[in-house]
């Protein structure tokens, strides 16, 4: 199994900047195929969805094209992939529809290792219809979040867990399939946010077990849109709110509005695209996709250990990501001397590496870094020691100096 950064970079007209990146877990660069695709789908005979004309048809074929490629990136039926938005805008419909089902004294339980979008839509909803909130803790020392930690906070009145697929800050991979299966054990729904997993790693939404699965594209090397992913069958007994006129099938009850295609377009090239990034055996997308996201985890897996062996030599530097099982994400800061002040002056080195809490308020709170949060860098498909050895002798020039 290989992996040619040399010909993923190449198709990545951003790189051209000479600006290195660290900020994919906030945003990946984009392939030209990806503005190609949206190109061609915005240019071409396009109308809204239908069967008879030719741009009817176009916009048919582009949607279920989207539907089938989610279908194929993460193990699941097409027929149940809904498009969004966002994450944030997908989690805050459906836990407003899912809380109808609820009532006081029911509990919900969310992870203090999620980022706000899998944490604040649910703790709104339980608290409009005076259902209870649960706290899943994970364990400073090690960075885990563990089953142990999910089932201390489980109880027959448990309707909805929700856990990320990997923390987007310190990068902690939860054991999904085992805390899946404790959930079920109670009878409640287990909701995963996949947006900082699904970059990194081969998803199987089937065998996790997850009832709702989902992730953003633009983390993803493509457009920003949004996918969740749950069965039929479980669509079609959810009961959200909908213009009268529009229709109640699934899974496009869920979606309001006219769908942009031109989007949808750029996010199934996005998937074509990972699937082609490592050569294999591979005859269907799926066997493709998986053949190449284990090319790259490995890759990835290597450049964080030559990453954080480098970062962990500078002076003065507390990392706080410590979890066995984790993606290539490094959190960090400096003593005496503010993140945010050496993301900015990394800004001169053209070396894009964030400083924040990146909207995981609980992680940075519970880490003691308050709002302000820390340094953040991600590694992506695109990442290399080139980068690397940039991103570290910058950091030693500021500090330094």
């Amino acid at each position: 199994m290989s992996y040619d950064v040399k010909r993923i970079r190449s198709h990545f007209p951003s790189l051209n900047t000479g600006l290195a990146f660290f900020d994919g877990p906030g945003g990946s660069q984009v392939p030209d195929v990806v503005g190609a695709a949206i190109a061609d789908a915005i240019t071409k005979p396009i109308s809204n969805r239908n069967t008879n004309t030719e741009s009817e048809k176009n916009a048919e074929e582009i949607v279920l094209g989207f539907r089938k490629a989610v279908g194929d990136l993460i193990d699941v039926d097409p027929n149940g992939v809904v498009y969004g938005r966002s994450w944030t805008q997908l989690t805050y419909d459906f836990s407003r529809t899912l809380a109808k089902t609820w009532k006081a004294g029911d509990e919900i339980v969310v992870s203090r290792l999620d980022h706000d979008s899998n944490i604040r839509p649910w703790i709104q909803a339980a608290e409009a219809v005076g259902a209870t909130i649960r706290w899943a803790e994970f364990d400073v020392a090690t960075s885990e979040l563990t089953v142990a930690a999910v089932e201390a906070v489980l109880s027959t009145k448990t309707k909805l867990v929700a856990v990320t697929g990997a923390g987007n800050t310190i990068g902690t991979r939860p054991d999904l399939k085992a805390i899946g299966e404790a959930v079920h054990k109670v009878g409640a729904l287990f909701y995963v946010d996949g947006v900082h997993l699904t970059p990194h790693a081969a998803i199987s939404a089937k065998d996790i077990g997850a009832d709702f699965f989902g992730f953003s594209f633009y983390k993803l090397m493509g457009p920003h849109c949004a996918a969740l992913a749950a069965s039929p069958e479980l669509l079609k007994s959810l009961n959200n709110d909908k213009l009268l006129p529009s229709t109640f099938n699934v899974p496009e009850k869920f979606e309001f509005g006219t769908l942009p295609y031109e989007i949808m377009a750029g996010a199934t090239a996005a998937i074509d695209f990972i699937a082609d990034m490592a050569p294999g055996d591979g005859k269907t997308r799926r066997e493709k996709i998986i053949n190449s996201m284990n090319a790259l985890e490995a890759y990835e897996d290597e450049l964080l250990v030559y990453m954080e062996s480098a970062i962990k030599s500078l002076p003065g530097v507390t990392m706080y990501g410590h979890a066995k099982h984790r993606t290539p994400t490094l959190y960090f800061s400096f003593a005496n001397v503010l993140s945010g002040d050496i993301y900015q002056a990394m800004v001169a080195k053209k070396v894009n590496v964030p400083a924040h809490n990146f909207y995981a308020l609980e992680v940075s709170r519970k880490l003691g870094l308050g709002d302000d949060g820390a340094l953040r860098a991600g590694l992506a498909p695109y990442s290399t020691r080139d980068d690397v050895d940039r991103l570290v002798s910058g950091l030693r020039e500021v500090l330094s100096s």
